[in-house]
């Protein structure tokens, strides 16, 4: 008798199950991480240090968990995950609903390059699209690009928000945070969202790459 490989294993596990069976698991895992990104952002993320003059989270446990969520159970799941995660933040962030409608806009950013990346691949038989995500180098220029979308995506948002509803705080936004005071105004706000947005999208990337593949979750599941 030969022994079969993981791989072998995970492919068939996918022949074997049925297109509503894993329907039902991409909902169910969306549903069940939007869940955990609501306790995280209830205890764990007011813990998290704050960039000074933005408030915004160094690093943000929310995004991560629902680009986790994207990462094992897929495409539908993780954009179901942020509508479900964003929707729930609702009645308990501080800055909603700006700041749940932000934080959607800027994780969507990052998953959705890899999503229509791979409707350009030809997908052979018993091919699954994780594992080209999962490919380093392809997960490095699909993040690099999601980068670049987030960063033009946010610094819309922002300057529709600093014209509209913050124009009376835009004199006061400055660059202290990497002790450029003297850096104010609209000069302030654009540097800081490339900044910021550079910063925090490194981590939303790098945590779940770690955590995903690195203790193989996604072949547990292996539904994409």
């Amino acid at each position: 008798m030969v022994d079969k490989t993981e791989e072998q294993i995970s492919e068939e596990r996918e022949t074997h199950m049925s297109k509503p069976s894993q329907l039902v698991l991409q909902i169910a895992g969306a549903a069940l991480f939007g869940a955990l990104s609501i306790v995280f952002s209830a205890f764990v993320t007011p813990l998290v240090p704050r960039i000074p003059g933005w408030f915004i989270a160094i690093i943000d446990p929310v995004s991560i968990i629902w680009v986790m969520c994207f990462l094992i159970f897929g495409a539908r799941s993780g954009l179901l995950c942020c509508v479900l995660g964003t929707f729930g933040l609702m009645p308990f962030d501080q800055s909603a609903p700006i700041g749940p409608l932000m934080k959607f806009s800027a994780t969507v950013a990052l998953i959705i390059v890899p999503i229509m990346f791979l409707k350009l691949y030809k997908t052979e038989e018993g091919d699954r699209n994780i594992q080209k995500i999962k490919n380093l180098r392809n997960y490095v220029v699909y993040g690099i690009i999601g980068i670049i979308l987030r960063i033009g995506i946010m610094m819309i948002l922002n300057i529709l928000l600093f014209i509209t509803l913050f124009a009376d705080v835009l004199a006061y936004v400055d660059l202290s945070f990497i002790w450029l005071p003297d850096i104010s105004g609209w000069t302030a706000v654009i540097i800081g969202v490339i900044i910021i947005n550079a910063e925090t999208s490194v981590w939303d990337l790098l945590v779940p790459y770690l955590i995903v593949f690195g203790l193989k979750i996604d072949e547990k599941f292996s539904i994409w």
